[in-house]
């Protein structure tokens, strides 16, 4: 008689090990793969800036190389040209985009709405086409405004150059603005009024109640964006490349670059200076990720809405600045690079012929361009499709789940966000090289898929946790006593409903695949390059007016699925009344 009940005793330990079981096997394939894809070529970099052989030779390790990185006066200089435009950039940047931010969330500025997706559309701009055209108008010997200035009396002999640091500080500016906009402009939204409508109450003027209360409340988010700004630095790659490289100045991934591409490649160096930016950013990331996650703030509470602020007389002169920097910043490239792929020569005007469509019907007839918009697609689609299942999964085993692991997969799904583009296609360089199995795969576009698919791990997991966290659990719990397992309830019931954000999620693959260069530079041959790789091997041979083509294909594909992407939620916060 007691083996009944001893039996029943022992039905949910079988139901529930196996469970179990599966569980901890999904969670240890996770860790394993991501921690490999992620963590390994890191270590790669570490063991190899010891490694004092050539590629494809036999490892003997030692020191050379570092003894060469730090005798080396380039290595030296090109990261303190690192640090000195991250300095000078966010000085200029981060009190500009603070105040554009507060004007469009605080203040009744007409068409805020209107300046907020033009600053997604400058997002999304890559920024090949923002420093391309930009080069074609303050080219120092055939830059259309140049060109203009020379027929102008008393200011012939004025040039801008393009090709100088301050001209890279300026492109970084138009090009910068964007990112703390977009950041800060919800963040200001969703701030209570309370605290500002008791400064007034008190007598405090608008600058007085900005800088004594809104900006002291908002100080969390302020350093967030200023470190997230500082780390995002390390990526630039596009604008060094075309700007300092004619010069001789370079930074950490275009020294990088030239080291890998030296012949002998000096790989090891490169590796070695990899491993100097590695040690940097680990003492700026925990930084951040303590700011992130060490307190809360509540600025939106139930009694209160955000109130505007009236600007009065100014109402209408910073509308129009605002305009002149989004013109600048979207405009002016565009038209530039446009205007670029229609003439004979750029900024010559007084040539017999000046426009054509020569230059369009030799591009669209050019296999090496069809070549690479199908690379392009190719590459950019298999990142939209693959990317938001794998990473919904991810985010759904972090937020719904208490299986053991988590914390180690939610931190190597940080790391990504701290290592550079050019960094992570020289850890991928190496595993790929230096891994037999992986050794066939080099030089074929499922190398630069698997770049671009586990690329912006960070940015798609939080977004999908934070739709995770905000969808109710009683669909998959009734989906679950109806007899369904985690995959059918997962397929069926939890993807359905968060189609909108994995449409999102998708489109935001694409584009950073569609207009990337420096994941997969050191990664792509001639025969796996895309549009963005092209457009970059065009301006360097000195073809503008055919860059211009391939420059604008890149622009209509991201620009494009910006407004996609608009339509699918990109726009949030709360709307002031």
């Amino acid at each position: 008689m007691n083996e009944a009940p001893a039996a029943a005793a022992e039905t949910p330990a079988r139901s529930w090990t196996p469970r179990l079981h599966r569980g901890l096997f999904l969670m240890i394939l996770l860790i394993g793969s991501m921690g490999f894809y992620i963590l390994y070529p890191l270590v790669l970099i570490l063991i190899n800036s010891f490694n004092v052989a050539t590629i494809a030779e036999p490892p003997v390790y030692g020191l050379q190389a570092w003894r060469d990185a730090f005798s080396d006066a380039g290595i030296w200089v090109s990261l303190w040209n690192t640090i000195k435009i991250a300095i000078v950039r966010n000085l200029l940047v981060f009190p500009l985009g603070v105040l554009i931010a507060w004007i469009l969330a605080r203040t009744n500025i007409p068409f805020a709405n209107g300046f907020e997706f033009l600053f997604w559309l400058s997002f999304m701009l890559p920024s090949i086409a923002v420093t391309f055209g930009w080069m074609l108008l303050l080219d120092p010997n055939t830059g259309l405004v140049n060109t203009w200035l020379k027929q102008i009396p008393f200011l012939n002999r004025i040039t801008f150059d393009i090709y100088s640091f301050w001209g890279i500080i300026w492109v970084h500016c138009i090009s910068g603005l964007d990112t703390k906009v977009i950041l800060l402009t919800p963040a200001f939204r969703r701030m209570d009024a309370a605290m500002e409508e008791a400064s007034r109450m008190s007598g405090g003027s608008t600058l007085k109640t900005m800088f004594r209360v809104t900006l002291p409340v908002m100080t969390p988010a302020l350093v967030v964006v200023f470190l997230l700004g500082v780390v995002r630095l390390f990526e630039s790659f596009e604008i060094e490349l075309l700007l300092g490289i004619p010069w001789g100045f370079y930074v950490y991934s275009t020294k990088i670059l030239d080291l890998a591409r030296q012949e002998p490649p000096l790989v090891n160096q490169a590796a070695a200076l990899g491993s100097i930016v590695l040690l940097l950013l680990a003492i700026i990331i925990p930084l951040q990720q303590r700011l992130i996650h060490g307190r809360q703030y509540t600025t939106v509470t139930s009694q209160f809405r955000p109130k505007l602020v009236d600007l009065g007389i100014w109402k209408f002169p910073l509308m129009l600045s605002i305009l002149l920097i989004v013109f600048l910043a979207v405009g002016v490239p565009i038209l530039s690079v446009l205007g670029g792929s229609f003439m004979v020569r750029f900024g010559f005007f007084n040539l017999p012929k000046t426009w054509t469509l020569e230059y369009w019907q030799m591009a669209l007839s050019d296999p090496r361009l069809l070549e690479a918009l199908e690379n392009t697609l190719i590459v950019a689609g298999s990142a939209a499709l693959i990317g938001p299942i794998l990473f919904s999964l991810i985010a759904y085993i972090l937020v719904r789940t208490r299986l053991p692991g988590r914390s180690i997969l939610d931190a190597i799904c940080w790391i990504p966000s701290a290592i550079p583009g050019v960094l992570a296609g020289l850890g991928l360089l190496w595993m790929f090289l230096g891994t037999p199995i992986f050794r066939p795969f080099y030089g074929t576009l499922f190398l630069l898929m698997i770049a671009f698919i586990m690329g912006g791990v960070t940015l798609s997991t939080q977004i999908l946790k934070a739709s995770f966290i905000q969808l109710g659990r009683e669909l998959e719990e009734a989906s679950r006593m109806s007899g369904a397992g985690f995959l059918r309830t997962y397929f069926k019931i939890v993807l359905p409903l968060m189609a909108q954000t994995m449409v999102l999620i998708g489109v935001l693959k694409f584009l950073f695949a569609a207009r990337g260069a420096s994941p997969i530079i050191l990664l792509a041959t001639s025969e796996t390059r895309t549009l963005a790789l092209l457009a970059l091997d065009q301006i360097a041979a000195g073809y503008r007016e055919t860059a211009s083509i391939t420059v604008l294909l890149v622009v209509l594909l991201t620009t494009g699925l910006a407004l996609i992407a608009r339509s699918f939620g990109l726009k949030v916060g709360i709307r002031a009344e």
